[in-house]
């Protein structure tokens, strides 16, 4: 039995509907706060599977990295990391951008080297499985 537009609206109520709208508002609410990743406390730069450097975020910096086809450049600035230059084909790590949020990563395979963002509340993903 399946009840007409009309006929399921009359069943509603007025706190009904602000108990719709408190419950959309307290899921958009947690989404925003829960759905973060903490914020970075260092980078950890690693070449050949070995970690090469790590660094605070809290200064800017150019980290230049030797790898098996050339040197991989990692540009540091307060609170975020980015692959700035990278001898690979395809350039993948390079177009990852500013890494920002805790536990994210950049890895550069053809030259073995990868940059990680580490800190308190890292969100996990399929690599940290």
């Amino acid at each position: 039995m399946s009840l007409a537009p009309a006929a399921w609206r009359a069943l509603l109520r007025p706190g009904d509907v602000l108990v719709v709208l408190g419950g959309l508002l307290l899921c958009g609410y947690s989404l925003m706060v829960l759905w973060q990743g903490g914020r970075p406390d260092a980078a950890i730069v690693r070449a050949g599977g070995k970690v090469v450097a790590e660094v605070d975020l809290r200064t800017a910096r150019i980290i230049d990295v030797p790898g098996p086809i050339g040197t991989t450049r990692i540009e540091i600035q307060p609170g975020r990391a980015r692959v700035a230059a990278d001898p690979g084909p395809r350039q993948y790590c390079v177009r990852q951008g500013w890494l920002t949020q805790a536990g994210a990563v950049a890895i550069c395979a053809p030259n073995e080297v990868s940059l990680s963002l580490s800190g308190r509340g890292a969100d996990y993903d399929s690599l940290n499985y």
